[in-house]
């Protein structure tokens, strides 16, 4: 008889409050979401929980499996109450992966603003635009706060919930489509014409004269600009100058660009105009401990090594010192140099 009784009683499963559960959609109202969980009650989505997860909801049918946490085990009305939460954030992951992989347009509003960019709400999550990435028909990145526009992810990080989209690559589609394609005629290693345009401390950006119903830009860094020493852009530069510049790199959509390098490099004539032993004037351009660099002409520069000045001797930045040439290394770009005295000690010249 006992085994008889134990054979004819159900199999209870409990829940313990945090537990991973799987449920199939038993049905659902515009107010709960009503799941089967295998166990002696039903299981339900209700209140704050049903509004968390209410996109998700929409889309799930009867019969739909979908992946719940259990908040309460057993209610007074015993039921268990469940959250969606985890599989909400998972589907909303998805549909942000599914658009930034076909870089689809996504709707956002605009949350806050500041010079960096602006803060949007997308899908429920917060992601940024820089202001780099703002379209020209905005003077003021404000006018986006509490506005509702279309926008395109161009970078997706889940681990570090890192959105960050564009809102040109939506209202500027079309000329940035134009560039695309003008882009492809630009080739590395090529010299063009262009303009100068914006000034940094950083460099100069640089307009090429390729395609006149579009505007091909390039960073030229401040390393890049001349072959001598260039400590402020502005000594060199101004916005409006014609230059000639050599594309160095073409990276996702970005040119990096060289003044200098369009031009002839100082140093392949060098072991023609100087020989060893020969006096030279130059200007001291930087001190350091093993030595003083002496520019002999712009973008060529020697080194007078420390044991070569006299412990009375002391220099600045900008002095004019008369120098001869000890060694010539043109490949390596090295010269070394001595200090030509008036009253030469022992060993000097």
């Amino acid at each position: 008889m006992e085994e008889l009784l134990a054979l004819s009683k159900t199999k209870v499963k409990g829940f313990s409050k945090g537990e991973k559960i799987t449920g199939k959609v038993a049905s659902k109202n515009p107010k709960s979401l009503i799941l089967n969980i295998g166990g002696k009650s039903e299981g339900i989505v209700a209140e704050n929980a049903f509004i968390e997860a209410r996109d998700l909801i929409k889309i799930l049918k009867i019969g739909d499996e979908v992946n719940a946490t259990v908040l309460i085990p057993e209610t007074k009305e015993g039921t268990v109450l469940l959250s969606l939460r985890h599989a909400a954030n998972d589907a909303i992951w998805g549909n942000l992966e599914k658009y930034f992989r076909e870089k689809k347009e996504i709707s956002v509003k605009g949350k806050s603003a500041s010079r960096a960019g602006v803060m949007v709400e997308v899908e429920g999550i917060y992601g940024f635009i820089p202001a780099s990435q703002v379209g020209k028909k905005y003077s003021e990145l404000q006018e986006l706060v509490e506005k509702n526009f279309k926008a395109i992810i161009i970078d997706l990080n889940r681990r570090n919930n890192k959105i960050v989209l564009s809102e040109k690559e939506v209202s500027e589609a079309g000329e940035i489509k134009l560039n695309k394609e003008a882009l492809k005629k630009v080739k590395e290693g090529e010299i063009y014409d262009g303009k100068v345009i914006t000034i940094t401390n950083f460099g100069c950006f640089v307009r090429l004269d390729i395609d006149k119903k579009v505007n091909i830009e390039g960073l030229v860094h401040i390393s890049e600009i001349a072959w001598k020493k260039v400590r402020k852009v502005t000594d060199v530069l101004k916005e409006g100058d014609k230059v000639k510049v050599k594309v160095i790199e073409v990276r996702d959509g970005r040119l990096s660009l060289s003044i200098k390098h369009a031009q002839k490099d100082p140093w392949e004539d060098i072991a023609k105009k100087y020989k060893q032993e020969q006096k030279i004037k130059g200007s001291v351009t930087k001190i350091s401990d093993f030595g003083i660099f002496v520019q002999i002409e712009p973008g060529v520069e020697g080194l007078v090594h420390i044991t070569k000045i006299p412990p009375a001797i002391r220099f600045n930045i900008g002095d004019k010192v008369d120098c001869y040439i000890e060694e010539i290394n043109a490949k390596e770009k090295r010269i070394s140099l001595g200090i030509t005295l008036t009253s030469k000690p022992v060993n000097y010249k």
